[in-house]
């Protein structure tokens, strides 16, 4: 197949993926994310699953993998704290920034754009146009839609059935240095750590420092909380913020102090004192909505969905950046492989419209069980 040039919507891990893969083709490729300052710091850990693996041995990056926190045992707590399951399966953290920053740092400001938010994407089947929030526009053989979920590609692709479905719950997260750990909540630490009960569900673990530092002292502490709550609530809280730009979080930074002492009030109130300790010393929390959304189709002419902006894999999976380095992949491979455009797109579409359903289905179900 003939070089393309090839225009990615967003600028996360999915879209990098996709990204260094196509450019290995030969492929002319241009990323477009909507945040001006990049997204350096934007997450935590997370799970080296197969794909994860696998595309960071296809892109040169498998030493990434080894920059990690392990957690050598899986406990679970009563109300009172009690240590009520213990189970030993080591699993290492990956640090998310590390990871993110390796494979970013692969495009000069040439290729990767940062505050280049697209407002539509049009196509009319043997090209893509990216429209820009400034006003100017730029035409590709390929757009790929990484944008997530709040993808704007989707609209395109699946005019009628584009919008995410809110779950009825959302997450409290925060991430502090192990140093602040309190001495009450040592027993968190080397460990993967859980309390359930209906409704109610909180994790914790280890994750590398900002700079990828793992030795004893220099890391940090990850904690998430699930917790139910109305749209109308999370609206609210967004709302709160003042700015326009975030439809389904509060970052950290932009939670009001009223809100942060609400939680740790309920935390108090409602969970073991561990987990309640890592909590209540948590200034800067965040908030994320839970969300759904399973596309009805993957391609429309010259637009491809990857990722969130395709299926929305529920956080309990640990499966989003592993999903959509499946979709990279996939992707890739069907270009590589096929004659033309067309047909390239139509196997990927059938490739992983299943799996990328059975994944969302499999998050949802998770939920449920957990009360949601």
């Amino acid at each position: 197949m003939k070089s393309l040039k090839i225009g990615i919507s967003g600028g996360s891990l999915g879209g990098l993926f996709a990204a260094i893969l196509l450019r290995k083709q030969g492929h002319a490729i241009s990323i477009f994310e909507r945040s001006r300052s990049g997204l350096v710091g934007k997450g935590a850990g997370l799970v080296g699953q197969r794909e994860l693996l696998q595309i960071l041995r296809m892109i040169g990056c498998a030493h990434v993998a080894r920059v990690g926190v392990v957690a050598h045992e899986r406990i679970h707590f009563s109300r009172t704290g009690e240590i009520v399951h213990r189970q030993s399966t080591p699993q290492t953290q990956i640090s998310w920034d590390t990871l993110f920053s390796s494979v970013a740092n692969r495009f000069d400001g040439g290729i990767y754009k940062l505050g280049a938010g697209v407002r539509s994407v049009i196509t009319d089947g043997r090209q893509a146009d990216l429209l820009f929030e400034d006003g100017h526009s730029d035409q590709f053989d390929l757009v790929i839609g990484a944008d997530g979920l709040g993808s704007v590609a989707r609209a395109t692709v699946n005019p009628d059935a584009y919008e995410n479905r809110y779950a009825g719950y959302l997450t409290w997260r925060g991430l502090i240095p192990e140093s602040a750990v309190p001495d009450k909540a040592e027993v968190l630490l080397g460990r993967f750590s859980f309390y359930s009960e209906p409704g109610e569900h909180v994790l914790g673990y280890l994750v590398p420092g900002r700079n990828g530092e793992t030795v004893a002292g220099s890391r940090r502490y990850n904690w998430v909380w699930y917790r139910k709550a109305t749209q109308e609530n999370l609206e609210a809280m967004i709302a709160e913020t003042g700015k326009d730009e975030w439809r389904f979080s509060v970052p950290r930074g932009l939670v009001s102090d009223a809100r942060t002492s609400e939680m740790h009030d309920s935390a108090f109130r409602t969970l073991p004192l561990p987990f309640s300790s890592v909590i209540v010393a948590e200034e800067s929390p965040s908030i994320h909505g839970i969300y759904d959304y399973e596309a009805e189709k993957l391609v429309r002419g010259r637009v491809a969905l990857l990722g969130d902006s395709a299926f929305v894999v529920r956080p309990h999976t640990a499966m989003g950046v592993a999903k959509a380095a499946g979709d990279a992949m996939a992707l890739a491979a069907a270009l590589a492989e096929a004659s033309d455009v067309d047909t390239a797109l139509d196997r990927y579409e059938r490739t992983r419209m299943p799996i990328g359903a059975e994944i969302a289905s499999y998050g949802q179900d998770l939920g449920r069980g957990l009360g949601f």
